[in-house]
């Protein structure tokens, strides 16, 4: 068996002497792992580097099998990423979140979402919103999505400012302002233009929205995907989060 396929590299570790095993995430065939041999040579090691975009061909003789990988070199954005303040702390945590997947499920959207986050890590305000949307995508694909289009109680689309955290239901100003304190915010940006509210935006810091964001992900993320697993939040997104406020507080 074999198919060929894009694919982003999300880490890499050693096997025998000269071998390596590479856990990619592709585009088609979700996210797996594969044998190249000679994967430690010196004209491989700068290619099969994690946050690297590479063309592969994976071969086995039967489909559950580990398989190898024939790999060629894509976009080499490694070097770009190690040298970016947020660079290692976005890469990691878009590794970790995309390991919450089944191997070999596709899931293409997601992996072309890690993709714009990871080229976007040198500006602050608009990974701090990919990683939000990322995280909101990654609850969909597990079945944990949020409904953000109309208000839980009323079905209106207008002043949509806060969600449930029961339902994962968008909830609007007046329905919502009994239960104020037991609700979520949502930031306007993850509403589609004529559904925002500008009022809700105005009186709003960026890093402030923002944190209202990653508060929302993880709150779903928290409930649906860690605890029932019985794994920790990953240490990264933490450090992620703290870069991206701390760059944007000292622009403002």
């Amino acid at each position: 068996m074999d198919w060929k396929d894009d694919a982003l590299i999300l880490g890499v570790r050693k096997h025998g002497e000269t071998s390596a095993i590479v856990e990619a995430m592709t585009a088609r065939h979700g996210r797996c792992l594969g044998l190249v041999r000679g994967g430690r040579s010196s004209r491989m090691r700068p290619v099969l580097q994690p946050g690297n975009s590479v063309h592969l061909e994976w071969r086995a003789r039967l489909e559950e099998h580990l398989g190898t990988f024939q790999i060629e070199a894509d976009q080499l954005r490694a070097a770009h990423l190690m040298d970016t303040p947020l660079g290692i702390y976005g890469l990691q945590t878009v590794a970790g979140h995309l390991r919450l997947l089944p191997e070999r499920d596709d899931h293409h959207g997601l992996y072309q979402a890690g993709l714009v986050m990871l080229d976007h890590l040198d500006e602050p305000q608009k990974a701090g919103r990919l990683l939000i949307r990322f995280e909101l995508a990654l609850l969909e694909e597990l079945g944990f999505g949020l409904d953000l289009n109309s208000c839980a109680a009323t079905n209106l689309k207008r002043e949509l400012i806060w969600v449930s955290p029961n339902s994962g239901r968008a909830v609007s100003r007046d329905a919502g302002r009994p239960y104020e304190h037991q609700l979520l915010a949502l930031p306007q940006f993850l509403l589609e233009a004529p559904m925002r509210d500008a009022l809700h935006v105005g009186d709003k810091t960026g890093s402030v929205l923002l944190q209202e964001g990653f508060d929302l992900a993880f709150y779903f993320l928290d409930r649906n995907v860690y605890g029932p697993r019985g794994i920790r939040p990953p240490d990264e997104r933490v450090g992620l989060i703290k870069k991206i406020v701390k760059l944007i507080d000292n622009e403002s």
